[in-house]
């Protein structure tokens, strides 16, 4: 009776400790036009479980999200997920819009102090925009994310579409979305990033 009490207290110990990896993006995070299956972190998720390794990777990516959206719906899942680790992947459809980038840096912000209140580790990922939106709109966009990882001394996740761009077959007909072929190769990038930051 005494030994089944201790490994069920071992097992809820283990389990308490878990790594969960939280993932709050817009589209290219959250399987645009395929299945869930097919997105970057249920393979990410996959290729963890056959490292052996310990980790429950929530995916809550939204097409279409905005960094004023996933304030609306991080601190919920914060609670409800407890994660170890928060990858913030938004601000492209703020960015397409045209909104100012001091909004959305302030947005960001606001997000990266949500998590870190929470106790979980932020990884910021970078995003970039399609080059039609003017070179002073794109530094200032892009300087956002270089800005608040530095300010805030956080792992900077290069944006992950980059390396697809011109190879044929991993872009979808819009030029934006990474196709269903890409997909394993973003999680490779993410896995690759983000390993090395799971808590042991």
């Amino acid at each position: 009776m005494l030994r089944t009490l201790l490994v069920i207290l071992l097992l809820v110990s283990s389990a308490s400790h878990a790594n969960t990896v939280l993932i709050l993006g817009d589209s290219l995070s959250a399987g645009y036009r395929m299945n869930a299956e097919q997105a970057w972190p249920r393979l990410l998720a996959e290729q963890w479980r056959q490292e052996g390794r310990r980790v429950e990777v929530v995916n809550a990516s939204v097409s279409g999200d905005t960094t004023q959206g996933g304030l609306q719906r991080l601190p919920p899942l914060l609670e409800r997920h407890q994660p170890s680790l928060v990858v913030l992947e938004l601000g492209g459809n703020d960015g397409l819009r045209g909104l100012p980038p001091p909004l959305i840096k302030r947005n960001l912000k606001a997000l990266i102090k949500l998590a870190d209140q929470a106790g979980a580790r932020v990884v910021l990922t970078e995003i970039r925009l399609p080059p039609n939106y003017g070179r002073r709109y794109l530094e200032q966009f892009e300087g956002v994310f270089s800005s608040l990882a530095r300010q805030h001394e956080l792992p900077l996740l290069p944006f992950f579409v980059t390396p697809l761009i011109g190879e044929n077959g991993m872009m979808m007909d819009d030029g934006i979305h990474p196709s269903v072929r890409a997909q394993p190769l973003i999680a490779r990038q993410v896995h690759e990033f983000l390993t090395p930051y799971l808590e042991d």
